[in-house]
């Protein structure tokens, strides 16, 4: 019995060998990012990246090294981006990517959970005064290759008996710089995208987005398959920021917590050991996250809430109490 848990000990350790030694060996955390896409992956005037994919960069490299700012952003159009992870370009994927059950198997990766829930919708310039999506019967409209807009937008109009031409491009940008140049009537893809496409421009009271939502879009992370201790470290970064919402704690106020007897929050940030032992990671790995990048709603709220430009309702994304779906299990 002794020799079959030590052999079983041994296949553990090196079934856990893999992309956290490489990262730690480089010094950085590789991660795959949009083009630009305000208020999830973008360079500021500086050339530093923000939002709230960015965020999920930075909360690994936190979590990992102690810091944030150990990433490497690899800018990748929606066509790159699987290639990437799984060539081993980028260690994790953290581009508005949405989790489905294709990707999952077939394209060979796992997704985290879902940080963003969106849906897909229409734009369209006010003046037209169209104000449903029903209302689109012949209707052109500009979508990006590679994504689940273009399925997700012939299964709305088939379902519906109307007819449409669709207008593809490669790039995020040929798709909106092709609508607002009127190269098509409507601009399709998931709505938090619309809302950061309007805000860059000089008159976005001129363009209004439908109502309508015609898809499911859970936007994830994500990793290659096959190495379980790295799929595990991204999956509980993500929980971490959504526990932390619940248990209270923030980048503000986590260091009075250090004299806290509460056992769920002493084994969160570390006081009490074994979580840390379990990734493989400092015990204080949680703590350095939130420290360092902030809960959930710190995240949500710097992004693409109320302190910016997109000022989005959280929505679904408001934790499981508070009447949206985010639910993290317990970390402990």
């Amino acid at each position: 019995m002794k020799r079959i848990c030590i052999l079983a000990l041994l296949m553990f350790s090196t079934s856990h060998a893999g992309t956290l030694d490489s990262v730690k060996k480089n010094g950085k955390l590789k991660c795959g990012v949009s083009t630009g896409l305000a208020g999830f992956s973008s360079p500021d005037s500086k050339g530093v990246w923000r939002g709230l994919d960015v965020d999920f960069c930075r909360a690994i490299s936190a979590a990992i090294f102690g810091t944030p700012d150990k990433v490497q952003y690899v800018s990748l159009n929606a066509q790159q981006r699987f290639t990437a992870l799984q060539s081993g370009e980028i260690d994790v994927l953290s581009r508005n990517t949405t989790f489905n059950l294709t990707r999952d198997t077939v394209v060979g990766i796992n997704f985290a959970p879902t940080t963003f829930y969106d849906g897909q919708g229409f734009m369209m310039r006010k003046k037209d005064g169209v104000t449903s999506a029903k209302e689109l019967d012949g209707a052109s409209v500009c979508t990006q290759q590679g994504t689940t807009n273009e399925l997700n937008m012939a299964d709305f109009f088939r379902t519906n008996k109307m007819k449409f031409k669709p207008v593809v491009f490669e790039s995020n940008e040929e798709v909106n710089q092709a609508f607002f140049k009127g190269r098509c009537d409507a601009l399709t893809s998931d709505k938090s995208g619309l809302a950061s496409e309007r805000t860059k421009l000089k008159n976005p009271q001129d363009y209004v987005i439908l109502p309508e939502v015609i898809s499911k879009e859970p936007l994830a992370p994500a990793v290659r398959h096959g190495d379980d201790q790295w799929f595990d470290i991204v999956k509980w970064v993500i929980y971490s920021v959504i526990e932390a919402e619940e248990l209270g704690l923030s980048s503000k106020n986590i260091d009075t917590f250090m004299k806290t007897t509460n056992p769920a929050i002493r084994k969160f940030i570390g006081l009490s050991e074994g979580n840390g032992r379990a990734l493989g990671l400092s015990e204080n790995w949680a703590y350095n996250v939130v420290k360092n990048v902030g809960n959930y709603e710190e995240i949500f709220t710097r992004h693409v809430g109320n302190d910016s430009p997109l000022k989005l309702d959280r929505g679904l994304n408001r934790l499981w109490k508070n009447g949206g779906i985010l639910y993290a299990p317990p970390v402990r």
